[in-house]
């Protein structure tokens, strides 16, 4: 595919980024680079500086598995004061990004220098979200899928510290197998893991699934919010049976997409879903709105809601009878 350019790139980052629903702030022009960007949620805000470029093959004389980004346009990276530096490529064949260590390249650059990742990586991240490649010089490269972005950002720094461990790219890989699979990490790979690093690695495993089951449940629903139909990026995975409850799980069929509205009001119980699909409205909750005077829009609200939600073709994927059932009670749902 032909290589993009730095604008497009940078677009590719902050769309990676408000697709989780983050915020972006610019704090140099956007036709810098790199570029200083504030990413922030309601309860997390970072300051990062971005170096990025396109993933290519190694070139001549190269293992035919081995990718690169060529570095072009500096000769040395400069920190962020009081934030993050990343250091990054794209993709675009298959579309995920890479991250190196910030902290194994201060120095000045070389001569022609260059980064690399194996294809291997790049690929599983695909798959399950993130991998890690070990350079063997105690530096990790990070291979990370679009949706598990914000997740690296904020636990950057212990990531790549994991290259102090012995082995540690096949531990990070049987975090990520697990991962995606949506199961717990069973202690005998925690054990592996100094006790000091052990927070990031539960931080890492709920990060991926977390991400793994928001990708699988948009796929599953098209991206369309299950109760309104609409697209536009505004569609997020929400747990039937919330995460908290010992029956939760990460299950496609423990899913519904919902664009954000929505998503508040099911989680709020100003909706639900029955057993056979139908939407429902809590009219004892909305009559608590009414007494508080706190009912403005019910009226359009509720004339704007569909019969049935919109389901995923795959049987298999449509919401649990069981689950929905449970999640009205979990919630006191009166109809």
């Amino acid at each position: 595919m032909p290589r993009l350019a730095k604008q497009a790139l940078i677009q590719k980052f902050i769309r990676a980024i408000q697709s989780r629903g983050w915020n972006i702030l610019y704090l140099s022009s956007i036709r810098l680079h790199p570029i200083d960007l504030q990413i922030f949620n309601k309860e997390e805000s970072y300051k990062v500086r971005l170096y990025i470029w396109n993933i290519t093959p190694g070139g001549r004389n190269r293992p035919p598995d081995e990718y690169r980004i060529q570095i072009t346009g500096v000769d040395h990276f400069t920190p962020v004061p009081e934030g993050k530096t990343l250091i990054m490529g794209w993709w675009e064949d298959v579309g995920v990004f890479a991250g190196w260590d910030y902290f194994k390249h201060r120095g000045r650059l070389g001569r022609s220098p260059s980064l690399q990742i194996r294809q291997h990586f790049l690929e599983q991240a695909y798959s399950d979200g993130f991998s890690v490649y070990d350079k063997g010089n105690r530096e990790l490269a990070a291979a990370i899928r679009p949706d598990f972005l914000v997740d690296y950002i904020r636990n950057l720094e212990d990531i790549h510290k994991f290259g102090e461990i012995p082995n540690a790219e096949l531990i990070l890989d049987e975090i990520s197998s697990a991962s995606a699979q949506g199961i717990e990490l069973n202690e005998s790979i925690i054990a592996k893991v100094p006790e000091e690093r052990r927070r990031v690695i539960s931080q890492v495993n709920r990060a991926l699934r977390s991400t793994n089951f928001r990708a699988k449940v948009l796929t599953a629903y098209n991206n369309k919010c299950a109760i309104c139909g609409i697209q536009l990026e505004l569609v997020e995975a929400a747990h039937i049976i919330p995460v908290g409850h010992p029956r939760s799980n990460d299950e496609i069929y423990n899913g519904i997409a919902l664009c954000s509205l929505h998503h508040k009001a099911f989680d709020k119980a100003l909706i639900g879903v029955s057993a056979d699909y139908h939407i429902i409205v809590n009219e004892s909750e909305f009559q608590r709105l009414r007494s508080l005077r706190l009912e403005a829009g019910e009226l359009p609200f509720k004339g704007n809601l569909r019969p049935l939600i919109i389901l995923p073709p795959a049987v298999n994927d449509r919401p649990n009878v069981q689950f929905l059932e449970l999640a009205l009670r979990i919630r006191n749902f009166s109809r």
